[in-house]
């Protein structure tokens, strides 16, 4: 068992590795390594180098260029440009199903009505 995921329960001073202690299921523990100090994985310590450290550098600089003032406004009218078409298709399809603006029954004309009966009458 490696020293780095070593746990200690706290209830019954069983050593694991796992989540709950495996012989009395507590979730009361802590690492080992908190008191016996760890050596490093590495056997030897990783070495700098210059040309490495400085290409590294460079690409961090460059990548990391101010943003100018007319890139920061071309992105706000595309983003307000995308809000205003995804609020308008949301606002449409909830129109298009809401049942107050289906359109209302045909109803049979009442002039029709009246003359029909006129003629059944007279």
């Amino acid at each position: 068992m490696q020293l780095r995921i070593a746990r200690l329960c706290l209830d019954c001073e069983e050593i694991h590795a796992e989540q709950q202690c495996p012989v009395c299921a507590s979730e009361a523990f802590t690492f080992i390594k908190r008191w016996v100090p760890a050596p490093e994985r590495r056997s030897k310590p990783r070495t700098e180098n210059a040309a490495d450290v400085d290409a590294y550098r460079r690409l961090a600089t460059t990548q990391q260029k101010a943003v100018g003032a007319a890139q920061l406004v071309k992105r706000a009218v595309v983003g307000v440009a995308a809000a205003s078409v995804a609020g308008w298709l949301w606002h449409r399809t909830t129109r298009e199903n809401h049942p107050t603006n289906a359109p209302p029954p045909t109803q049979p004309d009442n002039d029709l009505q009246r003359s029909g009966d006129r003629e059944t009458l007279g």
